[in-house]
């Protein structure tokens, strides 16, 4: 299961009611946090999300709106007696800004493990859970994210009963090892079916509407992305400050052909994105608008 909470949805400039940028994804007692905007962690105090699991905080890139909440952060997790190293991963210039952010949060009793990307796409295991990155068309080098969740196929006991494999053996086929005892070598292969569909969930903010967009946000349960403007009359700005209308983001989510959405990243003219909803829905029914503290449970469902 992954527990996926939209803990500030606003862009630029914080709002009395909308945070800055960020989500946290939540997956086996693990966290990661994609984007730190202003209030970040007064978001995750109204979700009752604790700082302390976070192992691994992702930058889409790093203007102030998606970063500034930072040091804060840090030094909360650090005031939680953690020790375990943080895992940051972003675009080129990752450790420079993080370090010089870090000033003001200094003598962390924790490490801080720095990726820097290479290239247009590179995949992380998170204990589990498949994290993507990939690259976006914003006026500063920005990458998106998609995390995936595979799920095994059933296990065949007639199949392992047939083969002699003693019950006991069981559960370590299938979690995909294999096993060498006195009855034989067995592989997962044998006693396994085919894989069933997993979880997908994507996320991107600051950008045009992109081909690796569509691509990798194709299939998913649930794709969040950015609506900075809802007016149709501010599409030649959006297109100028490299942001996407909530209609444009509409036609990509469709053209993914993904289960829903949510828009996120409001401009801060955008005082009640809920007026959109109707011209949004037009284009792609399954699409909500996000706020603060939006939450879902995504599971997996019998085929």
């Amino acid at each position: 299961m992954l527990d996926i909470c939209l803990l500030g949805c606003g862009g630029m400039m914080p709002l009395p009611k909308r945070h800055l940028t960020s989500l946290a994804v939540r997956f086996n007692g693990h966290t990661t946090l994609i984007d730190c905007g202003e209030g970040t962690q007064v978001a995750m105090k109204r979700a009752g999300i604790s700082p302390a699991p976070i192992d691994t905080i992702c930058f889409t890139h790093y203007h102030a709106d998606h970063i500034s909440g930072l040091p804060g952060l840090l030094l909360d997790m650090g005031n939680s007696d953690r020790t375990k190293p943080v895992f940051m991963i972003g675009p080129k210039g990752l450790m420079r800004t993080v370090k010089a952010l870090c000033v003001i949060a200094p003598q962390l009793p924790f490490e801080i493990k720095f990726h820097e990307f290479s290239e247009n796409e590179e995949t992380f295991d998170l204990d589990g859970l498949r994290l993507k990155a990939f690259h976006v068309n914003h006026n500063v080098t920005c990458y998106g994210y998609t995390f995936e969740l595979d799920r095994a196929g059933r296990f065949d006991a007639e199949a392992a009963k047939s083969l002699g494999i003693p019950i006991n053996y069981w559960s370590i086929l299938q979690h995909g090892n294999e096993v060498d005892i006195p009855e034989g070598h067995f592989v997962p292969e044998q006693v396994m079916g085919p894989a069933r569909k997993g979880l997908k969930v994507t996320y991107t903010t600051d950008t045009r509407p992109t081909q690796s967009i569509e691509e990798n946000a194709r299939g998913s349960d649930l794709f969040i992305c950015e609506g900075m403007y809802g007016d149709p009359e501010k599409a030649a700005s959006a297109k100028e400050k490299k942001h996407m209308t909530m209609q444009e983001a509409a036609k990509l989510g469709k053209a993914a052909g993904v289960k829903k959405m949510w828009l996120t990243h409001f401009s801060p003219s955008v005082i009640n994105p809920k007026i959109y909803i109707e011209d949004v829905k037009a284009v792609f029914p399954n699409i909500s608008m996000g706020k603060d503290g939006k939450t879902t449970e995504l599971d997996f469902v019998d085929e």
